[in-house]
């Protein structure tokens, strides 16, 4: 297992085509899971996806923090069969879906649905056995 001293629940799986982490609900989660996804996706070679995932699983772990207090998971997904996207997830244990809201300009929250909706390929919810998935698709360029 490759570690960079994060504060991580563990990690779950890092098999060649899905990592998977648990980290506690905690304000520096945000900043460990943006570092986990950039690392992994370099690992796969997968750099130029870089900016775009760790930032929109920064929203989506912000998000969680904000409503959830059980442990956030992230996770990667190369799917063999789909080498041309990337499947990324965030996951907590609030069961409520999550509710697209237009932001005011003013506003210092909100838009974090609104960015993942206009950056994905394709994205979505799903209930879980305890708690919800929030999903986004990225297109992997090649």
């Amino acid at each position: 297992m490759h570690s960079l001293g994060w504060e991580v629940i563990g990690v779950i799986d890092t098999e060649d085509d899905r990592a998977e982490w648990s980290f506690p609900a905690e304000p520096g989660a945000v900043r460990t899971a943006r570092a986990a996804v950039r690392d992994q996706l370099h690992r796969w070679d997968l750099d130029s996806l870089g900016d775009i995932a760790a930032l929109l699983v920064s929203e989506l772990v912000t998000n969680a923090l904000r409503h959830a207090t059980g442990p956030i998971g992230v996770r990667l997904v190369r799917q063999a069969r789909l080498r041309d996207v990337l499947l990324v997830e965030v996951s907590d244990p609030l069961p409520d879906p999550p509710r697209e809201r237009i932001a005011r300009p003013d506003d210092e929250s909100g838009r974090g649905l609104q960015l993942v909706a206009s950056a994905a390929r394709r994205w979505g919810t799903r209930p879980g056995s305890a708690g919800k998935t929030v999903w986004f698709e990225l297109a992997v360029p090649g």
